[in-house]
């Protein structure tokens, strides 16, 4: 399951739009956050290199890099790949640490739930590398080897939005409600491609629903804002704002939450 190897797909945080100025802000893939570390098996390897060499992501990456690159030159396998592809992400070689996630969880003779959520890992790198497309063929890969993973569907979901595929995205996260109904961000991702799709209706349903499983998710309340805003409920969506903001400051959430009360504050444009 990827959720075993990435901390869910809270880090990626993306409502997929490009408003118009008048418009409220939502995220983009840009905008996603780095990927985490792998904090628990199941491992794509085992020994003491592979977890001295993640143990060193976070802290120092580029330490961690040219650990991986001299461990790989000596015939470090799997392990050695793994680490140097998430310290090239870490320090900002996104493209290539997504191809070589991809190529590691093509090639590699681990079960299959680890090469998945390699391929989920792969995903979400693409979408940082701001390659939609790669990232949904990932996916898509992905679910082949696990099929019902709803962490899994979620991404693909995403990578379908940001590609403006928003039946595709809506049907993935139907299937990943339907095996984890509690799952708020999916409520909230769906909720958003309702919005895209005019669904008015649908949208307001799923973002109700994800802020009854949890009153204090940040994503649902920049989203009701939204909704609110387009119900000509100004100050409902400031509060929905403001509320974002000071639940998750210093966040994208919180950035895009002040850029919508930005906007508010300026009030429609002149003709």
């Amino acid at each position: 399951m990827l959720s075993v190897l990435v901390a869910g797909t809270g880090a990626w945080r993306m409502l997929h739009a490009s408003p118009r100025p008048s418009e409220s802000v939502t995220m983009d893939a840009a905008e996603a956050a780095p990927l985490p570390i792998p904090p628990v098996p199941p491992r794509i390897a085992e020994g003491e290199d592979y977890e001295h060499c993640l143990a060193m992501l976070s802290a120092d990456p580029a330490g961690a890099n040219a650990f991986a690159e001299a461990w790989q030159a000596t015939g470090g396998g799997d392990g050695a790949e793994h680490c140097l592809a998430h310290a090239k992400l870490a320090i900002g070689e996104t493209q290539v640490g997504a191809a070589m996630l991809e190529k590691l969880a093509q090639r590699s003779h681990a079960a299959d739930l680890a090469r998945a959520a390699v391929y989920g890992q792969a995903g979400q790198a693409w979408l940082m590398a701001g390659d939609a497309t790669r990232a949904y063929a990932s996916a898509t890969l992905a679910l082949t080897l696990s099929p019902d993973d709803p962490d899994l569907l979620i991404d693909r979901s995403i990578a379908a939005a940001t590609l403006e595929r928003y039946f595709d995205s809506i049907k993935d996260l139907d299937h990943a409600l339907s095996i984890d109904p509690k799952r708020d961000d999916a409520l909230v991702f769906r909720g958003a491609a309702y919005r895209h799709l005019n669904q008015m209706s649908q949208a307001q349903d799923d973002i109700d629903h994800a802020l009854l499983l949890d009153p204090d998710n940040a994503d649902a309340l920049l989203e009701r804002g939204i909704l609110r805003q387009r119900q000509s409920n100004p100050e409902g969506a400031r509060k929905d704002w403001e509320r974002a903001i000071a639940l998750e400051p210093d966040t994208a959430t919180a950035d895009l939450a002040q850029q919508n009360l930005s906007l508010l504050e300026a009030g429609p444009p002149t003709q």
